[in-house]
C-alpha cells in the first residue's frame, strides 16, 4: 500500500492540477469539498516558549488544513499555558508531551515545529527527520558550523522539507524590493548594513539552584554537556549564559538581518569575517558574552556586509531599531519589517512602501502575518504546491555568518573563510567548528 505521506503529496498535486483547470467553472463550497481530510497535515511543536503565538494563526487557519497533534515542553508550566491559549484558537485539544522522542515515535505525524533553545536546533531537527518528518525550525537554524552542515545533508538524505525561521523572506514588500534589486534598480548593490538595537537590561548573576517545579532539566539540557543548574537559566537567560545552549545576539537576532543583506546582495559564503565586539554594559551582570558587536563580511567581487548589533543600547542610529540598508552604484534601498525606501544617488526619494502586514521587531516573541505566510509555504511546500521561500541549504549559510562571528569574537581575531565551501583558514577558529556533546547525543546521519 502507498505511504501516507505518497498519498498526502499525490492528492495535493491532483488537487493543482483540478484548480487550474476548472475552478472557473466550481462553487466555492465544491471546490472546499476537494481539499479534505486527505489533504490534512498533522504537525506537532517542539518547545512552547515565546515563539509559541506565531503559531496560532497558521495552525488555526481553516485553509491551512493542519491538525495539531502535539505539545511538546520540558516545563510543565508551559505546557499548560500553551493548552490554555490554543483552545481560543481551536476546538480540538492536542496531546501534551514532555519528551521530543514521544512525538517523534507517532507516525502520526507529518512535520514538527522546532521552537527550542538554540542548542536543541539541529539535533532536535536532525532527530526528527530520521523519524520521517519534515521540520520548520527557527533561527538559527544550528548551534555550530559542523551542525550546520549536517542539518543540510540530513534534508537531502532523508529528502525532508526543512524550512528555517527566517520570516522575513515570505514579506511581500521585501520580495518585492529584493526583485527590483536584482534588476539593477540601484545600479550594482555593493555593500548592505544589517542592524540591531534593543534596550536588555540587567541579567542576574547565575547562582546554583533547586531545579525548577516541573522542568525536566536532563531533557533540557539534551546535546549540551551535563552541569548542575543555576537560576534563572531555562527562561530566555540561557541565551546570555555562556555558549551551552545559545549562540549570543548574533545567533538570536543578527540571522534576519544578515540573511536579507546576503539576498540582496546575491553572495554567498564571505571571504574574511573582522568583528570588533564586547560587553559594554552592566559590567558585574550575569551577561556572560559582547552584547555589543561591529562585524565585516567581505565577498567575491568587492561585496561587503556590516552588521551593527547594540543589545542594550536602544540608540536608533539609522532611523529604525532593526533592519537593512543596500547601497548600490545608483542609489539606496532601505527595508525592515515594515516598509522599504528606494533613494536615488542623490537621496531623493523615489518610491516608498509600507507593509499591510504585521510582525514583531524588538518585542520577545513575536509573530505577524510574515511568520504567518512563512508557515503556509511551508505546508504548501510539503503538499508539492510551492516552493520554499527558505530552503535549508541556503538559510545556512546565512547562518554560517553568525557562527563566523561568533568565532571571531571568541578567538579575538579575524580570519579568511573558503568561499566555496565555508572551511575557515585559521586553526583557532576549527577548533571552534565543532562543540562538545553528551555522549549518545550528538546529531549523526545514522
Amino acid at each position: 500500500m502507498e505511504s501516507r505521506r505518497g498519498f498526502i503529496k499525490k492528492s495535493a498535486l491532483g488537487v493543482a492540477g483540478i484548480a487550474l483547470g476548472s475552478t472557473m467553472d466550481m462553487s466555492a463550497k465544491s471546490y472546499a469539498g476537494i481539499i479534505g481530510a486527505n489533504d490534512r497535515l498533522n504537525v506537532a511543536i517542539i518547545g512552547l516558549g515565546r515563539r509559541l503565538s506565531a503559531f496560532y494563526e497558521p495552525i488555526a487557519l481553516k485553509g491551512a488544513n493542519v491538525q495539531l497533534l502535539y505539545l511538546c515542553d520540558v516545563m510543565e508550566k508551559q505546557r499548560t499555558r500553551a493548552m490554555q491559549n490554543f483552545s481560543k484558537h481551536i476546538s480540538y485539544q492536542p496531546k501534551s508531551e514532555n519528551d521530543i522522542r514521544r512525538v517523534l515515535d507517532d507516525k502520526k505525524v507529518d512535520a514538527v515545529f522546532n521552537a527550542t533553545p538554540d542548542h536543541w536546533h539541529t539535533p532536535g531537527s536532525v532527530m526528527a527527520m530520521k523519524a520521517g518528518k519534515h521540520v520548520y525550525v527557527e533561527k538559527p537554524c544550528s548551534h555550530n558550523m559542523f551542525e550546520n552542515e549536517i542539518l543540510v545533508k540530513a534534508a537531502q538524505k532523508f529528502n525532508k522539507i526543512v524550512q528555517m525561521g527566517n520570516q522575513q523572506r515570505s514579506s511581500d514588500h521585501t520580495v518585492e524590493i529584493i526583485r527590483e534589486l536584482h534588476r539593477g534598480v540601484i545600479g550594482n548593490p555593493y555593500k548592505a548594513v544589517a542592524f540591531y538595537a534593543n534596550t536588555r537590561g540587567e541579567v542576574p548573576l547565575q547562582k546554583k539552584a533547586a531545579i525548577p517545579v516541573g522542568l525536566d532539566w536532563e531533557l533540557f539540557q539534551g546535546p549540551a554537556p551535563r552541569r548542575d543548574y543555576t537560576e534563572e537559566t531555562w527562561d530566555y537567560n540561557w541565551h546570555w549564559y555562556g555558549w551551552d545552549y545559545g549562540t549570543a545576539e548574533a545567533g538570536n537576532n543578527a540571522t534576519h538581518e544578515l540573511d536579507v543583506a546576503r539576498w540582496a546582495l546575491n553572495v554567498d559564503f564571505p571571504l574574511n569575517v573582522e568583528v570588533e565586539a564586547a560587553k559594554r554594559h552592566f559590567a558585574n551582570d550575569g551577561w556572560e558574552m559582547y552584547d555589543t558587536m561591529d562585524a565585516t563580511f567581505r565577498f567575491a567581487g568587492d561585496k561587503i556586509i556590516k552588521w551593527d548589533g547594540k543589545s542594550r543600547n536602544g540608540h536608533k542610529t539609522y532611523g529604525a531599531d532593526r533592519g537593512t540598508i543596500i547601497y548600490g552604484s545608483e542609489g539606496t534601498v532601505f527595508v525592515n519589517r515594515d516598509k522599504y525606501i528606494l533613494y536615488d544617488r542623490g537621496g531623493k526619494v523615489m518610491k516608498e512602501r509600507t507593509s499591510t502586514s504585521s510582525e514583531a521587531g524588538t518585542a520577545l516573541g513575536g509573530g505577524g502575518d510574515m511568520t504567518t505566510g512563512h508557515v503556509i509555504n511551508f505546508f504548501d511546500t510539503i503538499r508539492g504546491k510551492s516552493k520554499l521561500t527558505a530552503p535549508i541549504d541556503d538559510a545556512s549559510i546565512s547562518n554560517a555568518m553568525v557562527h563566523y562571528a561568533n568565532v571571531a569574537y571568541r578567538i579575538g581575531k579575524g580570519f579568511d573563510i573558503d568561499d566555496k565551501t565555508g572551511r575557515m583558514f585559521d586553526r583557532e577558529a576549527m577548533k571552534l567548528w565543532n562543540r562538545e556533546y553528551e555522549p549518545g547525543w550528538e546529531p549523526t546521519l545514522k
